[in-house]
């Protein structure tokens, strides 16, 4: 199957709230598979020095339909970024097999900790582990979700200190899986994961395997936000953008179960406000917010 490979490098005061927008745009004309590159993460193996050259991009997958009036729309639409919000950006499209870029990137793709005992490893890498450590392993295929963004380190900290043992867990835009098998290694007993991209539910389903969870009680689905969604989850998260975020608030308390908590990331520092506006007037109590890198998860109880 054929790609375009959408790329979208920019300049902004603020590089994550930059990023976000960029994302939220290429999602909305259908991306897949969103890959964020940037100064850091390009590190000479041999001798440990950035190369300071590579910009910060954001690049996503579209089907070989993507034709050229929508490179249109994108580039208008970038254009409106850059006059509301001063963001300079430029556009490249190629088009690339699926299996050129399934492993075009993973020479920069290495085992890192995501937060307390838990290290994201890749399946083709070799990693010896503490023994205190927790292994979850990984192949991101083309879903969203490497785990080393901030935003999932963010939730996988929160989950660590106020996830129940035998919570019933879900995930909600589950990515390639990785909160699902979080969840799981703290002790859940049920996990339902949900993505509208079947991309991503064949990962996450594999990634599930991966890590010996009972496929019995932990599953993926596609489906939008909680649509078709008839259970209660004492534990639900949510790392997506921050507008799909307030639109999901509007249907949290049918999934929750009494005195749920709910995870959500996937925002950045200037709309923590509104998020916090939106849960407490859904019915939470604040329990925690964090902040790493602009970026910002809240932890919230339902009442």
């Amino acid at each position: 199957m054929k790609w375009k490979e959408i790329k979208i490098e920019f300049e902004a005061e603020n590089i994550d709230m930059a990023q976000e927008l960029v994302s939220s745009l290429l999602y909305d004309f259908g991306a897949k598979g969103l890959v964020i590159e940037g100064p850091d993460d390009f590190l000479c193996e041999a001798q440990e020095e950035k190369l300071k050259e590579n910009p910060h991009a954001v690049i996503g997958h579209l089907s070989d339909l993507w034709e050229g009036g929508d490179v249109a729309a994108l580039e208008s639409g970038l254009a409106g970024l850059k006059e509301r919000e001063g963001i300079q950006s430029r556009l490249f499209v190629q088009e690339m097999d699926e299996e050129d870029w399934a492993h075009s990137w993973k020479d920069y793709f290495w085992p890192e900790n995501i937060g307390g005992p838990f290290v994201v490893k890749p399946t083709w890498r070799d990693y010896q582990a503490a023994p205190h450590e927790k292994i979850i392993e990984i192949d991101p295929g083309m879903a969203f979700g490497t785990g080393t963004h901030p935003t999932t380190s963010l939730c996988v900290d929160l989950m660590s200190r106020h996830f129940r043992a035998r919570d019933r867990f879900m995930d909600v835009g589950t990515g390639s899986g990785i909160l699902m098998v979080v969840a799981a290694k703290l002790g859940a007993v049920q996990g339902a994961g949900l993505d509208n991209d079947d991309i991503a539910v064949e990962t996450a389903q594999k990634n599930i395997r991966l890590n010996g969870l009972d496929e019995n009680l932990f599953s993926v689905k596609n489906g939008d936000l909680t649509g078709g969604v008839d259970a209660r989850f004492d534990f639900v998260t949510a790392n997506i953008l921050g507008p799909v975020v307030m639109v999901l608030m509007d249907d949290i308390r049918r999934v929750l179960a009494k005195k749920g908590r709910f995870v959500c990331s996937g925002f950045v520092e200037r709309d923590q406000g509104m998020i916090l506006e939106k849960m407490i007037g859904t019915g939470f109590r604040i329990v925690e917010t964090k902040i790493k890198e602009s970026w910002v998860a809240i932890c919230g109880e339902m009442v």
